[in-house]
């Protein structure tokens, strides 16, 4: 095989390698430097050792995966610079870091990249995230796993199952999809209307509404807590914005809200619905976290 064969069976490796990564990281933007670290590296080995190794995915997948390794170390250091609440990358509910053909793995795809998961990951340590996600999302064997984490297959289960543990605590429920989608478009009619008693019914009483600008768009500082201080922070947002489009969209987790204008979309509200009320809502505002919805909706 000569070295451009093997350049070109690496680069058919790419949009797994991302997925994997932003299953990490969650964060699309550290992922693709995650990959284009790793093929760097890869493309900087001499054409003889590229050529030793026997599996071109494997070895891609380790160095990716311990270069997040190492982003993770480092994100609770960035996080603590960011401005207001940090949230992970809201995902098109159908595309390349969902997409699967078995419909069973096509779920468990959609919801490892939903905002809830995401979020619930945020309590792992860095090698439970790792192990979880190569495991129980990718179906490597824990021996696989082991070699990337240099950890034996019994510590990399250990791994994988105390992160899965920090999960079952806040786990949400299954997701009734057409009951979420009835609620995100009473959601939608309600606060296009202005009417403040109809939005207060659809929120749960403790609901909680966080926000992500990244000190570049207007957001809140703080999580808003409570059905009317949220219904009425929605209610400002329609009114300071009334040129701006607003649509149903699909994210991993459901049913979403899509803020639009003449450059595309400009925010994203996604929710969580838990017995026909909403829960959680998550804005997404940064336009840096906002690179998959640039075409307008």
């Amino acid at each position: 095989m000569t070295g451009t064969d093997l350049a070109e069976q690496a680069a058919a490796h790419r949009q797994h390698l991302i997925r994997v990564a932003f299953r990490i990281v969650g964060s699309l933007t550290d992922a693709e430097d995650a990959v284009q670290e790793a093929f760097e590296r890869w493309y900087r080995l001499p054409v003889a050792d590229r050529r030793d190794v026997r599996n071109s995915a494997a070895w891609l997948t380790t160095v990716v995966s311990r270069i997040c390794l190492d982003l993770l170390g480092s994100a609770a250091h960035r996080r603590e610079e960011y401005v207001g609440p940090w949230l992970p990358e809201p995902i098109p509910g159908t595309g390349p870091l969902v997409s699967d053909d078995d419909p069973v793995d096509q779920a468990i795809m959609r919801e490892s990249v939903s905002t809830a998961m995401l979020r619930l990951m945020e309590h792992m340590t860095p090698a439970e995230r790792v192990a979880f996600v190569l495991h129980d999302v990718f179906h490597y064997s824990f021996t696989e796993v082991g070699s990337v984490l240099d950890r034996s297959a019994g510590a990399a289960r250990e791994l994988a199952s105390s992160g899965r543990r920090r999960l079952s605590g806040g786990k949400r429920a299954d997701v009734d999809a057409a009951r979420n989608r009835e609620v995100v478009e009473a959601f939608l009619i309600a606060a296009g209307t202005g009417e403040l008693a109809a939005l207060v019914r659809l929120l749960d009483p403790r609901v909680v509404l966080t926000s992500d600008g990244g000190g570049i768009a207007r957001a809140a500082l703080n999580p808003i807590y409570g059905s009317d201080k949220v219904a009425r922070f929605v209610l400002g947002v329609r009114r300071r914005n009334p040129g701006v489009r607003v649509t149903l969209g699909e994210t991993a987790d459901g049913a979403a809200i899509l803020f639009s204008d003449e450059a595309g979309v400009s925010g994203v509200l996604n929710f969580e619905v838990v017995d026909g009320a909403v829960s959680q809502i998550w804005i997404q505002w940064n336009p840096r976290k906002l690179g998959l919805w640039k075409a307008p909706a």
